[in-house]
């Protein structure tokens, strides 16, 4: 079939002997389903019938880690064995009784691992952290922990072949543990996996070839591949068409061409930059694809990012700049966008408008941008929750809800692990609770009112209090939220008397709270007949702000109490 004679509709043919339907695929959405247990359960077989009726070529399921221990999100499943072999073959059955094959997207978070799921540190090429608040190094994995998650890959592959899936989907793009050992940024190791590119893309190279040496040779097998990172010295685009070259020697069925990382998001819908051609086209990689054609030229090639018209789907696909295109966030919102955009009945797909309602002065701000590129994948896991549910997807859907439902879900009942040791002590109950609170406020809440502090905002929930520290002598400060009045502040104490700078103000009530630019000295104690609840809705007169802050404190469950600071200078 010539490039001519191709359409949305044409069937493709894979090198493994694997034939998709269609040119529309339904790229990987991380869901965030999982039980408990990290298993599937009818949540994500309701949420893949809507899909699998959808008329997609292909469905790539989200992020499926390969190791419990390390965790991308809340709510990820897990294959470590064939422990849920059932569930995940209802999940397959469920999506391919609508008439589309389904792959598994395998993933391990690396550095990117949630400081609050994940048991330990987290693990990465080399000891290097990412540029993002509370999120804390990672250690070095070393030799034998490497040629083990390599063999998790396989070993999840195979569970996934046993269970009905068509094919995997190895995630080496957006900031994940194999595109950290591409990037030279996260990769500073010196023996075998780390120096030039060569020896960079060993850890990928080496998970392909696991992969397919386990599973039969008409099951599939992909690659998610970033064209840049987006990052000064970075995994750069000659050096992706280079791993792209490597793929094309390894049985590779589709490669898939994304960007970006979740310190330079532009697999969020925000490169860094975009070419009038980019604007043109509408996909943001597509530019990239179309030069890779050399290096991979028997190779299919999907690219997602940024298609919305059946008029730039169509032309990308005619022209071969790419082999099937890719929709992401557009089938959270119309789960049947494929069938849609092919029969014509939806030539062009609407775009949610996403946006925080804040002040001009901080519209243009990195750290907003990054905040609203954050909530805007929170929205759109909104829905994909809603259709799970057995509901509809709502497009008008207020940012503010997905500002709440983002800390109900990542609250701390939602990491509790199921492989946790039983204690019949409501005491060692307690203090585990504590710790996983703490760890929410110096890794989360912490952060997020630095990085307030440093957008401008001084007042409400963005300060600083200083308290003497009752063993030291010395003083410390720490961020905290706060509403003013005339004789002085209210303040919101989350652990109640457990938390550290509690404990300070019981031993020395006389504080410093900075106000605006200026710091006032006052006498602070706790008011336990105060509504706390009520409290904190007055910290803010912002309506998302203030349902954040509330939704906060509900969603760690701690046990708050109210501080009353009195002015004393």
């Amino acid at each position: 079939m010539t490039s001519s004679t191709v359409s949305l509709s044409s069937p493709l043919t894979l090198p493994c002997g694997q034939v998709l339907p269609n040119r529309i695929m339904k790229s990987a959405l991380s869901e965030g389903l999982g039980t408990e247990e990290h298993s599937p359960d009818d949540r994500l077989e309701r949420l893949y019938a809507r899909w699998g009726a959808g008329g997609y070529g292909l469905l790539v399921t989200g992020n499926v880690m390969v190791d419990r221990r390390f965790l991308g999100e809340p709510g990820n499943v897990v294959i470590e064995d064939d422990r849920d072999a059932d569930a995940l073959t209802r999940w397959a059955k469920t999506a391919k009784d609508g008439g589309s094959p389904i792959w598994m997207q395998l993933n391990h978070p690396g550095r990117q691992g949630n400081p609050i799921t994940t048991d330990g540190r987290t693990v990465a090429p080399s000891a290097v952290g990412v540029t993002i608040p509370g999120i804390p190094a990672p250690r070095e994995l070393t030799d034998t922990e490497i040629r083990d998650i390599i063999t998790r890959f396989a070993t999840a592959a195979v569970v996934a072949e046993e269970c009905g899936f068509d094919g995997v989907q190895i995630h080496a793009a957006h900031g994940y543990l194999v595109s950290q050992f591409l990037s030279p940024l996260s990769n500073l190791r010196t023996d075998a996996w780390g120096g030039d590119i060569d020896h960079r893309a060993r850890f990928l190279i080496e998970v392909v070839r696991a992969v397919r040496a386990a599973v039969a040779p008409g099951f599939a097998v992909g690659v998610k591949l970033n064209s840049a990172d987006f990052q000064r010295g970075g995994f750069t685009e000659d050096e992706s068409r280079a791993v792209v070259e490597m793929l094309s020697r390894e049985s590779i069925d589709l490669i898939e061409i994304s960007g970006g990382s979740y310190e330079s998001p532009a697999m969020m819908g925000k490169p860094t930059t975009a070419s009038a051609s980019t604007r043109a086209r509408e996909a943001y990689f597509l530019d990239y694809a179309a030069t890779v054609r050399s290096a991979a030229p028997t190779t299919p090639i999907a690219v997602t990012g940024g298609f919305r018209s059946e008029t730039a789907m169509s032309e990308a696909v005619t022209t071969g700049d790419c082999d099937l295109v890719g929709l992401g966030r557009p089938t959270a919102v119309v789960p049947g966008a494929a069938a849609d955009v092919i029969s014509g009945r939806t030539p062009v797909l609407d775009s949610a408008d996403l946006a925080l309602r804040l002040p001009a002065r901080l519209r243009t701000s990195p750290s907003v941008k990054s905040i609203e590129g954050a909530l805007d994948l929170q929205w759109h896991t909104d829905q994909l929750h809603a259709m799970g549910a057995d509901q509809d997807p709502d497009p008008r859907r207020p940012l503010r809800k997905t500002a709440v439902t983002t800390i109900k879900r990542n609250g701390v009942d939602a990491f509790r692990s199921k492989r946790a040791v039983s204690v019949a002590t409501d005491q060692k109950a307690a203090l585990r609770k504590f710790r996983r609170e703490r760890l929410v406020g110096r890794y989360v809440a912490n952060p997020t009112v630095l990085a307030l502090r440093k957008l401008g905002v001084r007042t409400h929930l963005a300060t600083e209090l200083e308290t003497t520290g009752r063993t030291t002598g010395l003083t410390r400060r720490v961020p905290v939220a706060a509403a003013f009045d005339d004789g002085g502040a209210w303040i919101i104490s989350q652990h109640g008397e457990r938390s550290g700078w509690g404990r300070n103000i019981a031993a020395d009530p006389e504080v410093r709270i900075m106000q605006g630019s200026t710091w006032r000295t006052g006498r602070a104690h706790f008011r336990h007949d105060d509504d706390v609840a009520a409290r904190m809705r007055t910290f803010s007169s912002n309506a998302i702000l203030a349902s954040l802050n509330a939704a906060g404190f509900r969603a760690l469950q701690s046990d708050p109490i109210s501080v009353r600071i009195d002015f004393t200078d």
